[in-house]
């Protein structure tokens, strides 16, 4: 996935009674699942990604039931649906991120609260602050979860690689999306690489910048990662390879196909899909 959009536009555009340029920057948090982040104030707009549970971004801008935000984590910026985030306050922000966490490892899992029993839904890459043994906290409520689903950021190697990567398959893409039900190429890569607590930018042409050059297919180690390139020399896929000649990456749905030097073969084996750019590996 990658976009031409230049943030720093959004930062020019005057105020006015719909629209108002913060002063101040506020810090928000989701609680809930997953929350569109969209490239405009409305619903009908493009999402341009997503924020998951817990994570936490900065409000820079207020539009009527809008917000524009910029996530901690890759720094994107977007708008967000009001009552989806709430307001955090400058001590439970620091409670927030100065917090140990574990990650979701699998596509799915289920949390409850243990106050009133009530279960969310949470999905890969999400970060449980607190947790220990079955149970985190977050803002003063305590949840369980299943310890088998959940990972304290394992070695990037090609065991872990190889054990996890399978879970993935099949997930459908989705623009903008970064979560079992549906995600895109570069929302794949994120969140799988997160499992291991390798922070990874948002879109394949922010990815590409990140890393070091492989030279050669035949260099390539398991879980290094393929960039592609459109006609125009812009980078618009990426993918996660497997050895030098497969490769999962998420083109229609989360899937292996055969790669060479020339880039992803079609299933059939006979035309290519992706031209192949360079290789990148990423670690800690």
């Amino acid at each position: 996935m990658n976009r031409n959009t230049d943030n720093s536009t959004y930062r020019n555009i005057e105020t006015s009674k719909k629209k108002q340029i913060l002063q101040f920057i506020m810090t928000c948090i989701t609680l809930l699942s997953v929350v569109p982040v969209r490239n405009r104030p409305s619903e009908s707009a493009e999402m341009v990604t997503q924020l998951l549970f817990a994570q936490t971004a900065d409000v820079i801008e207020e539009a009527n039931s809008w917000v524009k935000i910029r996530i901690h984590a890759d720094g994107y910026e977007g708008y967000a649906d009001r009552k989806m985030v709430s307001m955090l306050s400058d001590d439970n922000y620091q409670s927030v991120v100065s917090a140990p966490y574990a990650v979701v490892c699998y596509p799915v899992a289920m949390a409850v609260s243990n106050a009133n029993k009530t279960t969310i839904m949470l999905t890969a890459g999400t970060h449980l602050p607190n947790y220990n043994n079955g149970s985190f906290s977050l803002l003063g409520v305590d949840f369980s979860i299943s310890p088998e689903l959940v990972a304290l950021h394992p070695e990037y190697n090609k065991e872990n690689i190889s054990a996890s990567l399978p879970y993935f398959l099949n997930i459908p893409y989705l623009w903008g999306g970064k979560n079992a039900f549906g995600m895109d190429c570069s929302g794949f890569t994120q969140i799988f690489c997160s499992l291991f607590g390798i922070n990874l930018m948002r879109d394949a042409s922010q990815q590409a910048q990140q890393g070091v050059v492989v030279g050669f297919l035949e260099e390539v180690q398991t879980g290094d990662l393929a960039f592609f390139e459109n006609n125009d020399g812009n980078i618009v896929h990426v993918g996660i390879l497997i050895d030098s000649q497969t490769i999962v990456h998420c083109s229609g749905r989360v899937k292996i196909n055969s790669i060479d030097a020339h880039g992803i073969l079609a299933d059939d084996q006979k035309s290519y899909t992706h031209r192949l750019r360079v290789i990148k590996r990423v670690r800690k």
